[in-house]
């Protein structure tokens, strides 16, 4: 435990903003893992479509806020897209 009163309170500050970031994180991560569970369960194009809207947003507010990188981000949303292009040539 710090003892000086600024690392106190820049400890209190970490724990707040640890705990926005994980919320985020996990917001990116359920929305990826939503669209990969539509296109494995083979629903419609439109349901396809939304969850793919929504990843992009959270992958995109991630990188926005430096929880990952500019080119994580690009790669998450390029294996997004691929997935919902897969289920979409299944779908014909």
């Amino acid at each position: 435990m710090p003892l000086i009163k600024s690392a106190i309170n820049e400890m209190r500050k970490d724990k707040k903003k640890t705990a926005r970031n994980r919320i985020r994180k996990e917001k990116m991560h359920t929305s990826i893992k939503i669209v990969e569970k539509l296109v494995k369960s083979k629903e419609a194009a439109g349901k396809i479509s939304e969850a793919v809207k929504t990843a992009y947003q959270a992958i995109d507010k991630a990188a926005k806020k430096n929880l990952i990188r500019k080119k994580t981000a690009a790669r998450r949303k390029s294996g997004v897209a691929k997935l919902a292009k897969a289920a979409a040539g299944k779908a014909k």
